[in-house]
C-alpha cells in the first residue's frame, strides 16, 4: 500500500480543481488546505495544469498531496508525473496508465462505472477506483456494487455536497471527489476565500465524525 493511498483512506476527500488558474487558483487551493483538505487534484484540461501542479507541489509540500486529474492516456500520465503529480486520477480506465503508475510508484485511481470495469482496474493494479458519474448513478447504485466488491476502495465522484456526503459513506464509499461544491466560483470571483476555508472545514468535520 502506498503512502498516498494511506492518505486517501485517512482523509477521504479529494478536492477537484478544474478550470482555475493563476492567483485565484493559488488562493483557492490555499483556502482549501487551510480548511483541512489534504488531497488536491488539478485536472489536466485546466489551462496551465502542469505549471500549477509543479508550483503547488512546492507550495504545499508537507501540507497537501497534489495530484493530476483527467489523465486520459499514457502521454498525459508522463507529463503529469514529470510536473510532480503524486497520484493520477482518470475519468476512464486505461491499463497503460496504471502500469506506468506502478513503474513510477504513483497511485493511479482510474474512472470506472460497471462491476466489470472495477474488477479490471483492480486486477491491472489500481489501488483504488473512481466511481463516476455518481451524480447520475446515485447512492443506491454504489451500495449495490459495494456488496460483492467491498474489498476494492472506491472514490465516489459527482453529486457530493454537504447534505449528501454522509449517504455516500454510508453506502460504502472509501472517499469522495468534490469539485464545484468546494470551489464555489462566485466566492472565488468575489475574493471571499475565508468562505471557501469555512466551507471546506465543514466537509472535513463531517468526514472526521464518521471515523
Amino acid at each position: 500500500m502506498s503512502g498516498t493511498l494511506d492518505l486517501l483512506l485517512k482523509e477521504r476527500i479529494v478536492a477537484i480543481v478544474r478550470g482555475l488558474e493563476g492567483e485565484s487558483a493559488d488562493r483557492a487551493a490555499e483556502a482549501l488546505v487551510n480548511g483541512g483538505i489534504r488531497l488536491v487534484e488539478v485536472t489536466m484540461n485546466t489551462p496551465g495544469a502542469l505549471k500549477t501542479i509543479a508550483g503547488w507541489r512546492e507550495k504545499f509540500d508537507g501540507r497537501a498531496a497534489i495530484g493530476a486529474g483527467t489523465v486520459l492516456d499514457l502521454q498525459m500520465a508522463k507529463e503529469a508525473a514529470a510536473a510532480g503529480a503524486m497520484y493520477l486520477i482518470s475519468p476512464n480506465l486505461d491499463e497503460e496508465v496504471i502500469a506506468f503508475g506502478a513503474e513510477r510508484g504513483l497511485s493511479v485511481w482510474p474512472g470506472v462505472m460497471t462491476p466489470t470495469e472495477i474488477v479490471r482496474a483492480w486486477k491491472a493494479g489500481a489501488e483504488a477506483v473512481k466511481v463516476f458519474p455518481m451524480a447520475s448513478l446515485g447512492v443506491e447504485y454504489l451500495k449495490e456494487i459495494r456488496a460483492p466488491l467491498d474489498h476494492i476502495p472506491m472514490i465516489a465522484t459527482g453529486g457530493v455536497d454537504l447534505t449528501t456526503i454522509r449517504s455516500y459513506f454510508e453506502a460504502g464509499a472509501t472517499a469522495v471527489g468534490i469539485g464545484s461544491k468546494l470551489l464555489n466560483r462566485e466566492w472565488i470571483k468575489a475574493g471571499d476565500f475565508e468562505r471557501l476555508t469555512d466551507n471546506a472545514r465543514r466537509y472535513v468535520e463531517i468526514v472526521r465524525s464518521l471515523n
